[in-house]
């Protein structure tokens, strides 16, 4: 390699160099770091939770980063069925703190969030663990794919608001990381019981009956 041609691929890597810390800096702004992480990554959550809505009103989710390679959007069920909302907050697209309007809900309503994996196309990965058993592949009866606390401050940035943090696991179980920071979202207007498999279970079957009557998801029908 002559000098002129050391020289000349020396500021070509610098270019390079330089791009790549642009683009890391602006995917920081979809791809945030789990301000709220998962305490026992590479282990199943243990823990079940039903949400349900706290008032009659709206419920808004705000996003909250991800770290998924995965093509996804949220989207929800209100007493099994999909609300008219559709899906919302893709993960490759949206920034942090923006909302996305999930429906108008009546106090005590049982709320199930999903993510749909869209590329590649796995299906809907649900906060019920019941509602699984088509997208994980080990044929058992369901895995939870959410982790979920209370959220309140400032962490997570400025335009999210106090309510209830989940975060996903996207990748099919046994065969997962375990990280459940493929999509996280702020949800406002949700109460969580968390702790309750019998409960969850019984809404888990509660919703596969709606879908058996064509109730639930689209998905399922098509």
């Amino acid at each position: 390699m002559t000098l002129q041609n050391t020289v000349n691929w020396m500021k070509l890597a610098g270019r390079s160099a330089t791009a790549l810390a642009i683009l890391a800096g602006s995917t920081q702004i979809t791809r945030a770091l789990p301000v709220i992480p998962y305490p026992n990554v590479g282990t199943p959550n243990p823990t079940t939770y039903v949400f349900t809505a706290a008032a009659s009103g709206d419920v808004v989710a705000y996003f909250a980063g991800s770290g998924a390679s995965y093509d996804e959007q949220l989207g929800m069920l209100d007493n099994g069925v999909e609300t008219s909302a559709g899906l919302g907050l893709d993960d490759h697209t949206s920034t942090l703190g923006q909302s996305f309007d999930l429906g108008t809900v009546k106090a005590g309503d049982t709320l199930t969030f999903f993510i749909d994996v869209l590329s590649p196309n796995l299906g809907d990965v649900y906060s019920n663990p019941a509602l699984n058993t088509g997208y994980d592949t080990d044929g058992s009866l369901g895995h939870n794919h959410v982790y979920s606390v209370p959220y309140s401050g400032g962490s997570l940035g400025a335009g999210i608001p106090n309510g209830t943090y989940v975060g996903f696991e996207d990748l099919q179980f046994p065969n997962s990381d375990f990280n459940y920071f493929d999509e996280t979202y702020v949800f406002t207007d949700v109460a969580t019981v968390s702790n309750v498999p019998d409960a969850a279970s019984s809404i888990g079957l509660l919703t596969i009956a709606l879908a058996g009557m064509g109730l639930v998801r689209r998905r399922f029908c098509a």
